[in-house]
């Protein structure tokens, strides 16, 4: 499987307008900077979209898989692809947010999608990645879903931990600088006290792009952390 192109977004539920409310102008950079990896991503041709992202196990989602936003206050179902009735409401958040983004492309091409464990080591999820990349047939785009530390600052949901700034700046780094090694090298410990939700998905992306080969640029789209939580969006190509 040629792997053509990545993109890296977070998945907060506000990205979702309808759901922030009179809060939606507040992501509007960080919505407009995901749109816009989602183009980078299309714009590579791929045969499929593939999407990674955390959950609380590694598992395979059918292309009639549904995520859905009603426990974060909005009744609605978001399709992976197709919708039929031989679909479940099995998405993870990570992955209901990748298909709303995918989604609002507009974008006819076919949706796979993979959750990968919480928990999973980074050995386990470079194997996973390369995979991923091992698939002969088909040119794949991999959107991945990820959200960095939740611990800057005191209103953020883990409170306030002085490492965490650091360690999302070396995510962006790495992620501007297509760094596999870097990503490779995130410590799960570390990364599960900041509640960082994307050191799965984000080592995985890793692994895909090692087994690929080549060399690949990166360019970092979008780095905050407007609610104590840091958001990182970025495009990774073939160089």
């Amino acid at each position: 499987m040629p792997l053509v192109a990545a993109a890296v977004c977070p998945h907060p539920p506000l990205i979702v307008p309808e759901l922030a409310g009179a809060a939606a102008a507040e992501l509007d950079d960080l919505r407009a900077a995901c749109d816009a990896a989602v183009t980078g991503l299309l714009a590579a041709a791929p045969d499929v979209v593939l999407l990674v992202g955390a959950g609380p196990e590694t598992t395979t989602f059918d292309a009639a898989d549904f995520g859905s936003l009603r426990a974060y206050g909005l009744d609605r179902s978001v399709p992976l692809w197709k919708t039929n009735c031989a679909g479940g409401e099995r998405l993870p958040l990570s992955l209901t947010v990748g298909a709303w983004l995918i989604g609002r492309s507009g974008t006819p091409l076919p949706r796979l999608a993979r959750s990968v464990a919480t928990d999973a080591s980074p050995a386990t999820c470079a194997e996973l990645g390369a995979a991923l990349a091992g698939e002969p047939d088909r040119r794949v785009a991999l959107l991945v879903l990820g959200d960095g530390s939740a611990c800057r600052g005191r209103q953020a949901p883990g409170y306030d931990d002085p490492r965490a700034e650091a360690y999302d700046d070396g995510v962006a780094r790495a992620l501007a600088d297509a760094d596999a090694d870097a990503l490779l090298g995130l410590d799960p410990v570390l990364s599960a006290q900041l509640r960082v939700a994307g050191r799965a998905p984000w080592q995985v992306l890793a692994g895909a792009v090692r087994a690929a080969g080549g060399d690949w640029r990166g360019e970092l789209r979008h780095y905050s952390a407007p609610y104590g939580v840091a958001y990182v969006v970025a495009s990774w190509e073939p160089a």
